[in-house]
């Protein structure tokens, strides 16, 4: 069933990828052939590596992530051959990411041990960007870092750490914090050494991101770090207090920061600014305008128009060309990614495992909302990945990074149940093959 599953998201893919050649230039591409076989090789490496490194995961993880891929680069290779040629080598690297942290990653548990170490990380790549010489400036946000021919962006590493981080800080002291044993007057609070390295790790980042003039980015740590603290604790004040420091903040913010105001103003009237910074935004909508409900076609389109339709607006493209079929399709998958995730953190029996896979599926389904709902005009546009679907080689390492993990939890989670057998680790069975080798060797 898993190989079926996968074997049709590969299809699917291939089958995009010749119809976006034939509607663009009438023929096949002379060298689709030997690009379709590598990319169907590297979906069976990808299936082969679930199947024997972690057998028990939910089937809808990779399946999913490689429709959403295969879509996504199709809709790259539309808007540009160089892009399309860089995102394919960044497929490679993002495959062999997944498989790589399958192998490294055998009990997720093990990770909530050096949760200071990811706690120190995490700060260290969101610093990155600011320091001279290294970080620069690209689409109004500094959070790119040069490193001689590679430009990438670190965040995107920095939010798995941090993550991890605060499902280990608060799977160890979770009941201390819902205790609340801190009173002052009527209110009963947790005490400040509980709460005082997660306050540090949640003003870092968000103070930072913010600093760098990355909203998407810092909206997206801010709600991490409620979320997780609300499912530790399972009060529900502490999500009533979060999202009222959010509304208070996104004031000020409004107030304090030029960028953030022209954000919001685009959002509620792009078209007084069409001929600036509004130009995007209303491109985007003629392109889904232009659609309908089933597109204009692969290929036969013009998402090209669109300012950075690669990145912030690929949804819009795909909007155009593949009409709202299309669209409805990359949300469902979405929706089932996000039904996946939360399904394996409802299984696990471990808190740490259960906390991780909660907030790994919240950085996929608000980098989803926060970027497809400002194209859509639903919230104000923020510069935020489309996980999967768009250009970026930071973003998709990342997103099979965390995928990995998740598979893995995912496959903890069904041998806890008894779903499947608890088998030794590649590692343990290492480590047991040695000490046989060293009980079977006569003594001197």
């Amino acid at each position: 069933m898993k190989f079926r599953l996968i074997a049709l998201a590969g299809l699917i893919t291939a089958f995009a990828y010749l119809l976006a050649a034939l509607g663009e230039n009438s023929e096949i591409p002379a060298g689709a052939g030997t690009f379709l076989i590598v990319l169907l090789l590297l979906v069976v490496v990808a299936h082969f590596a679930v199947k024997y490194l972690a057998s028990a995961a939910d089937r809808l993880f990779l399946p999913l992530a490689v429709f959403l891929h295969g879509i996504g680069f199709v809709m790259i290779t539309r808007l540009s051959d160089r892009l399309s040629g860089l995102q394919a080598t960044w497929s490679l690297i993002g495959i062999g990411a997944f498989v790589g942290t399958l192998v490294i990653v055998q009990r997720v548990n093990d990770l909530a041990r050096y949760k200071w170490g990811f706690f120190t990380g995490g700060v260290f790549l969101l610093l990155l960007p600011l320091v001279p010489g290294l970080g620069f400036t690209n689409g109004g946000a500094r959070i790119w870092v040069n490193l001689g021919p590679i430009n990438f962006q670190p965040g995107e590493f920095a939010k798995i750490a941090l993550a991890i981080f605060v499902a280990g800080y608060l799977a160890e002291r979770r009941e201390l914090i819902a205790a609340g044993t801190w009173t002052i007057g009527r209110l009963h609070l947790p005490e400040p050494r509980d709460v005082l390295p997660l306050l540090m790790a949640w003003g870092v980042s968000v103070v930072v991101m913010v600093g760098e003039k990355d909203l998407g980015s810092s909206l997206l740590f801010f709600m991490l770090f409620v979320v997780m603290l609300w499912v530790a604790t399972e009060k529900m004040s502490y999500l009533v207090v979060g999202l009222s420091m959010f509304a208070v903040g996104a004031v000020i913010a409004y107030n304090m920061f030029d960028h953030v105001r022209d954000r919001v103003e685009i959002w509620l009237d792009p078209w007084s600014q069409y001929s600036g910074k509004g130009y995007q935004v209303v491109q985007g909508m003629f392109a889904f305008g232009a659609g309908g409900y089933t597109g204009s076609g692969l290929g036969k389109g013009f998402p090209t128009r669109i300012p950075a339709a690669q990145n912030d607006f690929i949804f819009a493209a795909i909007g155009e060309e593949l009409g709202l079929l299309g669209c409805t399709a990359i949300l469902a998958a979405f929706v089932l990614l996000i039904g996946a995730g939360l399904r394996t953190a409802s299984r696990t029996q471990r808190p740490f495992e259960q906390l991780l896979a909660t907030g790994l599926t919240l950085i996929f389904g608000l980098q989803a909302f926060i970027i497809i709902g400002g194209v859509l005009r639903v919230v104000p546009l923020t510069g935020v990945a489309l996980p999967f679907v768009s250009y970026g080689g930071s973003s998709l390492v990342a997103n099979y990074v965390l995928l990995a993990i998740l598979v893995r939890i995912s496959d903890g989670a069904a041998r806890q149940v008894g779903d499947a057998p608890d088998t030794l680790t590649l590692s343990e069975r290492w480590e047991l093959r040695k000490l046989r080798k060293a009980a079977n060797e006569p003594a001197n």
